[in-house]
């Protein structure tokens, strides 16, 4: 009769003890806490007031407005750092040349600098004290205090998302495919479509959720350059602000509840996006 041998790492895994089932509560309770009960207050007091105040809040034309301002401002950053994001990882994973990582240290500013911070940058840039001010106001273009400004500051704040997810996989890729192509005389084009991008799809399309996720949710950077002009300027993220502040909380709740359907679906295209990347990496083992 054979005896199969357990691994180390298996016993360990299959554990029981203590150590493991205090590690799940902490988690659990953690969880639950910073997450579960934002969520769960956000839908009671949303309908704390039935469903016929809480369809009217959400309809309100500053709603309707502030909505579709997010999700503008949320296409252009998705747009724009999607172009950026690719062609700043393929540069920095396949070509050689000096300030390489100069601009992997530029990519990375958002994440380290204060939203807020960038705000005031912004503005210290285009406003009415700036040097390029005269300029802009004689061609009629106004950034602070305006929609470009929103824009502005979303794609600020989002573009490390996509080129963050995708340079780890192009290097581990490496470039062998890419020069045996060259080689056989493919043109650049027919490299990325044939030979780069399916290895790097499934990072591409996770960064493009993890960038729209980010850019619906911005305040901070927004709220410094928006200029909190209601109708016009405001996010949803703003509107909620406004309502709160004004001790509407029934009505800001409501509100929120669209940002948090949102996040909902974003999370699920997360989910699905990683089981399909998973079992595409299993088939082709």
């Amino acid at each position: 009769m054979s005896h199969t041998k357990i691994k180390p790492e298996e016993k360990i895994r299959k554990d029981s003890g203590a150590v493991k089932w205090i590690l799940i509560a902490v988690s659990a309770l953690f969880l639950f806490v910073l997450l579960i009960l934002p969520l769960i207050t956000v839908v009671v007091n949303a309908a704390a007031k039935g469903f016929s105040f809480y369809k009217n809040a959400i309809s309100d034309p500053y709603a309707v407005k502030a909505l579709h301002l997010t999700l503008v401002a949320t296409a252009w950053a998705l747009v724009i750092n999607t172009v950026f994001g690719l062609f700043a990882a393929w540069a920095v994973t396949k070509f050689r040349f000096h300030g390489k990582k100069l601009l992997t240290t530029l990519i990375d500013v958002p994440v380290t600098v204060s939203p807020i911070i960038a705000g005031l940058i912004f503005i210290l840039i285009f406003g009415r004290q700036s040097a390029l001010f005269p300029f802009l106001k004689s061609h009629h273009i106004q950034i602070v205090f305006a929609v470009p400004g929103i824009i502005l500051a979303t794609v600020f704040v989002t573009f490390p998302f996509v080129s963050r997810e995708l340079i780890p996989v192009l290097q581990s890729a490496g470039t062998d495919e890419e020069e045996a192509a060259a080689l056989m005389g493919a043109k650049w084009h027919t490299i990325f479509t044939k030979v780069t991008f399916p290895h790097i799809k499934w990072a591409f399309l996770y960064g493009i959720v993890l960038c729209t996720a980010r850019a619906m949710g911005e305040f901070g950077a927004v709220s410094v350059l928006s200029g909190h002009l209601r109708g016009k300027t405001n996010t949803l993220p703003l509107h909620i602000e406004i309502l709160f502040n004004e001790f509407q909380y029934v009505s800001a709740f409501a509100v929120s509840s669209i940002l948090v359907m949102l996040a909902i679906v974003v999370l699920v295209l997360r989910s699905v996006l990683e089981k399909l990347g998973q079992k595409d990496a299993e088939q082709n083992r």
